[in-house]
């Protein structure tokens, strides 16, 4: 009897530990997963606030990279000063081309816009993710990073041939939209339970 009286309270012990063990490995990995979920949404909205500040400095002239009297608002042009100074690159004559066009400004403002509202709320992620890829692709390619050196042989002051703070942008978007990330400090619940939303998963 004390034999067996010894083995069930060893087997209780053992049970009550392992049972502890597990409640606390899943109180860490929830732990864990809360603080990712912020870390990814802090992440989000500093993206957003990248193409919302671009926005309104664009339009506005906030005198930063935009001088008042360059502003949108006040006649100028959002894409001529940047598409009209590429130098490098095999798309050097399409970019001037397009530079101070009509429906340039318009798409690029837009884009602006749309990205850092969706971004910033966390709803439309993924249309987000795709349109901000296709922007920030479009600038790798005005900026070329691959050259050395510009049409007019100077040095094109490339310091990474591959990734730039444009692909480090796009890549930021497609993580957050493939996380879901708009769920936490976002929209991203609220908007996936509209009936259009919930029905085409793909404008989540």
């Amino acid at each position: 009897m004390t034999a067996i009286a010894h083995s069930n309270g060893t087997t209780k012990a053992t049970t009550g530990a392992t049972t502890g063990a597990t409640t606390r490995a899943a109180a860490t990995t929830a732990t864990r997963a809360d603080a990712g979920a912020v870390a990814l949404a802090v992440l989000r909205i500093g993206t957003g606030f990248v193409f919302l500040w671009a926005f309104f400095d664009k339009l506005f002239g906030l005198g930063y990279a935009t001088k008042p009297e360059a502003a949108w608002i006040n006649g100028g042009s959002p894409t001529k000063g940047f598409l009209g100074h590429v130098a490098v690159g095999p798309l050097e004559s399409t970019f001037h081309a397009w530079a101070g066009a009509g429906w340039a400004n318009w798409l690029f403002m837009l884009g602006l816009l749309a990205i850092g509202l969706a971004t910033t709320a966390g709803i439309a992620l993924r249309l987000a993710a795709i349109s901000g890829t296709v922007m920030m692709l479009l600038m790798w390619a005005a900026e070329w990073p691959l050259a050395r050196f510009t049409s007019a042989g100077q040095p094109s002051g490339s310091t990474n041939p591959l990734i730039d703070y444009h692909v480090v942008y796009a890549l930021a978007l497609i993580a957050v939209a493939a996380a879901g990330a708009g769920a936490t400090w976002g929209l991203g619940r609220r908007w996936a339970r509209q009936p259009v939303i919930r029905d085409h998963a793909w404008l989540r």
